[in-house]
C-alpha cells in the first residue's frame, strides 16, 4: 500500500535557512522534517558559503528569498529597478496618490533645472481644484452611486489626467521581493547604470545584502565578466527609437500551421483563463507603439515577456489624452507650458540620459514589447478593462483588433464597451476597517 503523502510549512526561517532546506533534498532521501534539525546544528551560512557561493550552486540562492524596501528614489531608478523579467514588488500609484507634497530628484541642480521642476508641479498642484470641478459636470453622480465611492473615483481621475504633467524625477518608493540568486543577477548589472542615482542605490543594496547575507553575497569577481557588463549597462539600459517608429504595429513569427493541431484551445477558451503556456512554443508576438511615459509605467508590470526600457525625451510630443481631458482654459495653459518646458529642457547643459528627469510623464515614449501567444493575450485583455487609464486601453483595444486579424480563430475576451468612465475605480483603495478592528480589540480585552 502507497504511502500517504505529507505536506509541510516552515516560513519561520531566513531566506538562506530556507534555501538549505530546500538543497538537501538534492542531496538526501530524509524527510524535511530531520532537515529542520540540519539547519539549526549547522547553521545556513556555512552551507551556503560551500554549496552556492563555493561550488556555483547557484539555483540553491533560487530557494532562499528577500524583500528590499526602497524610498525616496525618482520614478526613473524605481523603472530601472523593475527593469528585470522577474521583478516582483509594488510601487506608489501616481494614479491613487497626492504627488505633489513628495520630493524630487534634481541631479542638474541649477537654477534652471529647479525651475523646470518647479513649472511642473505648480500646474500639478494648481490644477487640482478647477479639474475636479469640471470633472464633476462632466461625470455627474448617479441615483444608485454611493457618494463616498464617487468621490474617490473623482479623484482618481483627475490624478489620472494630472500625473501626466508630474516631472519623472518625482519621487518614489517601492518594494523588490526577489530570491537571492535574482538580486546578485540584477544587481551587478544595475551598479553600473548610466543615471548616478541608479547606480547608487544598487550598490547600496548590495552592500546592504552583504550584511544580511554574507556568504551568499561573496563572488569573486572577474575583470573581463565586469566589464562587460559596464558595457552593457552603460550602451544598452534604455531604448532609442529609429526614424520612423510607427504609432502602431504587430510584428509576428508565429508558427500558425502547427496552432492549427490546438485549434479547440484557441477557440473554447473561457474568460478570464489564461491559454496553456506551451502555446508560446509556436512563436513571439511583436508589438510596436507610442504610448505616454505614465502609462508605459503600467505596462511595464507585465513581465512574461521582454519589455524594453524606453529613453524619455520630448520628440515624440504629448500624449494629447492629457489635454482633450482638461477645461479648455486649463488645456491652454498646458499647451503653453508645454512648449515653454520643452525648449528649457533642450537647453539644460546634461546628458540625454539626465534630461529625463525634467520631462512630464505625458511624453510619448517608444515602446516595444515581444510575448509568446499566452502573455500577449492576457496582456491585451487585462488592460482593456474600464478601470485601466485611458490611455493605455487605447494601446491594448488596438492590439486586440491586431491579434484578431493575425489569428482569427483565436477568441479573445477583451472589455470593447467604448465609456471610460467606471465608478469602480473608487473601490479599488486599501482602507482600514475601524468597526471590525473595534470589534476585534473589545473581544481581546473580554
Amino acid at each position: 500500500m502507497s504511502k500517504k503523502a505529507q505536506v509541510f510549512i516552515y516560513d519561520e526561517f531566513s531566506p538562506q535557512d530556507t534555501a538549505m532546506l530546500q538543497a538537501l533534498y538534492s542531496r538526501s532521501p530524509m524527510s524535511v522534517t530531520s532537515h529542520v534539525k540540519k539547519v539549526q546544528e549547522t547553521g545556513s551560512g556555512n552551507f551556503m558559503e560551500q554549496f552556492y557561493v563555493g561550488y556555483g550552486h547557484s539555483s540553491i540562492a533560487d530557494c532562499g528569498s528577500t524583500t528590499l524596501f526602497i524610498e525616496g528614489i525618482s520614478t526613473l531608478a524605481d523603472k530601472a529597478i523593475q527593469d528585470w523579467p522577474l521583478y516582483s514588488g509594488q510601487e506608489t500609484s501616481t494614479r491613487y496618490v497626492d504627488m505633489s507634497k513628495q520630493p524630487i530628484i534634481d541631479p542638474v541642480s541649477t537654477h534652471d533645472s529647479k525651475k523646470i521642476l518647479v513649472n511642473w508641479m505648480d500646474f500639478y498642484l494648481n490644477s487640482f481644484a478647477l479639474l475636479e470641478e469640471h470633472l464633476r459636470q462632466k461625470y455627474p453622480i448617479k441615483k444608485d452611486e454611493k457618494e463616498s465611492v464617487y468621490e474617490k473615483a473623482l479623484k482618481a481621475r483627475a490624478f489620472d489626467i494630472l500625473r501626466g504633467f508630474l516631472p519623472a524625477g518625482i519621487a518614489t518608493q517601492l518594494s523588490w521581493h526577489t530570491n537571492l540568486r535574482q538580486a546578485y543577477d540584477k544587481l551587478s548589472l544595475l551598479k553600473y547604470h548610466p543615471l548616478e542615482e541608479v547606480s547608487g542605490v544598487a550598490k547600496e543594496m548590495i552592500d546592504k545584502l552583504k550584511v544580511k547575507y554574507p556568504q551568499s553575497f561573496c563572488h569573486k569577481l572577474y575583470p573581463e565578466t565586469e566589464k562587460y557588463r559596464e558595457y552593457a549597462s552603460q550602451n544598452y539600459s534604455y531604448f532609442e527609437y529609429p526614424e520612423g517608429f510607427p504609432d502602431f504595429s504587430l510584428i509576428d513569427n508565429l508558427d500558425k500551421n502547427g496552432l492549427k493541431k490546438y485549434k479547440d484551445l484557441l477557440k473554447n477558451r473561457p474568460p478570464k483563463t489564461n491559454l496553456p503556456q506551451f502555446l508560446s512554443e509556436f512563436g513571439n508576438i511583436t508589438f510596436e507603439f507610442k504610448l505616454d511615459f505614465g502609462c508605459f509605467r503600467d505596462l511595464q508590470r507585465h513581465r512574461n515577456g521582454v519589455c524594453r526600457m524606453p529613453l524619455l525625451t520630448t520628440g515624440l510630443g504629448f500624449s494629447d489624452w492629457y489635454l482633450s481631458q482638461l477645461p479648455e482654459n486649463l488645456k491652454k495653459q498646458a499647451e503653453k507650458l508645454i512648449s515653454k518646458q520643452k525648449f528649457a529642457v533642450e537647453e539644460l547643459n546634461a546628458s540625454k540620459e539626465e534630461k529625463q528627469y525634467y520631462i512630464a510623464m505625458g511624453f510619448n515614449v517608444a515602446c516595444r514589447v515581444t510575448y509568446g501567444l499566452m502573455a500577449a493575450v492576457y496582456v491585451t485583455e487585462l488592460r482593456s478593462g474600464k478601470t485601466v487609464h485611458p490611455a493605455l486601453r487605447v494601446v491594448a483595444l488596438k492590439m486586440n483588433d491586431a491579434l484578431a486579424k493575425v489569428l482569427p480563430e483565436l477568441t479573445l475576451h477583451s472589455d470593447l464597451d467604448p465609456d471610460d468612465w467606471d465608478i469602480r475605480r473608487g473601490k479599488q483603495d486599501i482602507s482600514f476597517k475601524e468597526k471590525e478592528h473595534q470589534i476585534k480589540l473589545k473581544n481581546k480585552e473580554k
